[in-house]
């Protein structure tokens, strides 16, 4: 979603802060906007619909020189994309405020601030926090107090970045219900909403927690006061990426680039986490053993890719550790009443660990009781939805930068079948099928790098696709969440209306749809349900749909006419969905490049949706 930058230093800033916002283009914004004070204290403002290049412009033109400033890109939603209601916003020519979250009563804070004269320039929840600032600086003399006083009356989320003319050596943050980091450099020091907007300038991060605030010093001091506005120590963690994780290289496309490291990304999720034949739990935590032993069910909790991840993790636990699973989006469980069986362990799933409705299901949880514990499966140390559980196990992705998950996707597919055979482990002890699921694993980089050749094939195929405007994709068991996922990559960058459907329900309606202008797309591991998937593509084509099939090597499917047929390298059955996720990424992928949409960063989509 928006993203925050913010400088205090004893040099020039725009830069800085320009970069740091081209590092958070991929979170999906629709303006970008700086705030700068220069050597006489004046308060200096650009702002720009559409790109940061628009904003870059603009600056190359006339630039905001001063050692301390504050930056935004926004995702709009309160208040149209337009320059009026672009960031930082302000209140009088002192302060300055960047935002992201949601004020939910700021119509109400709105109205109060109007009767008493404040006026009001923006249609934006956050102009509400510039006038409140200003009410309260008026009144204290101190942005610190100011910030204070008044995040006790903002009900919803917020991350804050806020300078003020009269304190031209101070910077302030906040957060609650929306990420803030600050960078700690060398005598200098800075703000934003995810580390890699800052890696240009330093790999040393403290993740502020929940109702934080923090003052940043031009001199580098970081001062962090807990919600009770007590003085706290929060750590300093090097980021272990680095900073050329947020560079596509020599790929056209971040996806592009993430795709291809998929390879790898397994290998560092599977590394120190496998023993000679099955699965080493303490990977988990040192009470694992004994805690994942009490587990009796298991409830899964996420939100787009991720569920898919906790639906195709269902069928793994189910037949494998016996233990009973659900799996519910986010957004649905965080609203229901919830009835909680016994010994029951809930688990989250987030790229970002800073998901909005998967950290308030988690929430709830939490309040609710009656949890034996909580697991967060995430790619961000640090990240809230790791600090609020009670096991965590990180998927070692690297940075994703693409809208549209890819390795984040198959990591979290990797640490769901660690569970699977952690739960197995200590109920069942070693035996033959998780050493024999073990050996697949380690051996799953290779078959990755065999999957990644069929790339031109696929970029082949992919003009079949081009002036589709529907497609139907088909899976059976743990293949229909893959078939799920396969769908939603294909709408979200190439915008092309996809659905996806067990195969076996083709004839509960779906069949209804084809026909010779609809493409099938169909997932055909060489499993128990391989001969009930055949059956299914024969009436497919019995309508005149054209068949597209990522078939195992050795499964008996002959090409022909509106039957083509990509062969894939043989694998174990248990860890097949990992392997047929890849030719749906590149399928789409290729699809997209063809129609010329915008691959990184799709129309209306953002990387970490951190708004409800």
């Amino acid at each position: 979603m928006c993203g925050i930058v913010g400088a205090i230093a004893q040099r020039s800033v725009q830069n800085i802060l320009l970069e740091g916002l081209k590092r958070l283009e991929y979170r999906g914004y629709d303006s970008a906007g700086m705030a700068i004070f220069d050597a006489e204290n004046t308060l200096q403002r650009s702002r720009a619909m559409g790109k940061v290049a628009a904003l870059e412009e603009k600056l190359e033109q006339q630039s905001l020189k001063g050692q301390l400033g504050i930056a935004h890109t926004r995702w709009a939603t309160h208040g149209k994309p337009s320059e009026h209601n672009a960031h930082p916003h302000q209140s009088g020519d002192k302060l300055a405020v960047v935002h992201n979250g949601i004020i939910e009563n700021h119509e109400a804070l709105r109205e109060e601030l109007e009767g008493q004269g404040y006026v009001f320039t923006s249609e934006t929840d956050t102009e509400v926090i510039a006038h409140l600032l200003s009410r309260e600086y008026d009144k204290t003399q101190d942005l610190l107090t100011a910030v204070q006083n008044i995040v006790s009356g903002l009900d919803g989320a917020y991350a804050l970045g806020v300078i003020h003319a009269d304190q031209p050596d101070t910077l302030i943050g906040a957060r609650k219900g929306s990420p803030l980091v600050v960078g700690v450099g060398i005598g200098e020091a800075f703000l934003a909403s995810d580390p890699l907007a800052l890696l240009q300038v330093t790999d040393r991060f403290i993740y502020l927690k929940e109702g934080d605030v923090v003052c940043l010093r031009p001199e580098g001091s970081v001062q962090v006061f807990s919600e009770q506005r007590e003085t706290v120590s929060r750590e300093v963690i090097t980021f272990e990426h680095g900073d050329g994780a947020a560079s596509k290289g020599n790929y056209r496309h971040f996806m592009l680039k993430e795709i291809h490291e998929q390879a790898s990304v397994i290998a560092s999720t599977l590394e120190g986490r496998l023993g000679e034949r099955h699965v080493l739990t303490h990977c988990f935590g040192a009470d694992a053993d004994n805690l994942l032993g009490q587990v009796k069910n298991i409830q899964i909790v996420a939100c787009g890719t991720s569920y898919h991840a906790g639906m195709v993790a269902r069928y793994w636990i189910e037949k494998l550790a016996g233990i009973p699973t659900q799996v519910e989006v986010a957004s649905e469980y965080r609203y229901r009443e919830v009835v909680v069986p016994e010994g029951t362990l809930f688990v989250t799933l987030s790229q970002s660990g800073e998901t909005a409705d998967t950290l308030a299901a988690l929430r709830y949880a939490a309040s609710k009781g009656g949890y034996l514990a909580s697991l967060s499966i995430c790619n961000v140390p640090g990240s809230s939805l790791v600090r609020e559980s009670d096991l965590c196990l990180m998927t070692q992705a690297g940075p994703e930068i693409g809208v549209a998950s890819t390795k984040a996707f198959t990591s979290q597919l990797i640490a769901m079948m660690l569970l699977t055979l952690s739960l197995r482990m200590v109920r069942q002890g070693d035996d033959q099928v998780q050493a024999d699921i073990v050996a697949a694993l380690r051996g799953l980089p290779g078959l990755f790098e065999k999957g990644l050749a069929m790339d031109s094939a696929i970029e082949t195929l992919s003009a079949a696709f081009a002036e589709k405007h529907h497609a139907l994709f088909l899976g059976r068991g743990p293949m229909f969440p893959i078939a799920l996922e396969g769908a939603l990559k294909l709408k979200e960058i190439s915008y092309i209306h996809a659905e996806a459907y067990p195969a076996g329900e083709l004839k509960h309606g779906p069949l209804a749809l084809v026909d010779n202008d609809m493409p099938v797309i169909a997932v055909a591991p060489n499993d128990e349900l391989l001969e009930k998937l055949k059956s299914n593509l024969q009436e497919v084509r019995a309508r005149g749909g054209e068949l597209f099939v990522f078939a195992d090597e050795n499964v008996h499917l002959k090409e022909g006419e509106g039957i083509h047929i990509m062969r894939m390298p043989a694998v174990e059955e248990h860890i097949a969905p990992l392997l047929y996720t890849l030719p749906l990424q590149l399928l789409s992928y290729h699809v997209a490049v063809l129609k010329g949409t915008d691959v990184d960063q799709p129309r209306n989509l953002a990387k970490s949706v951190t708004v409800e």
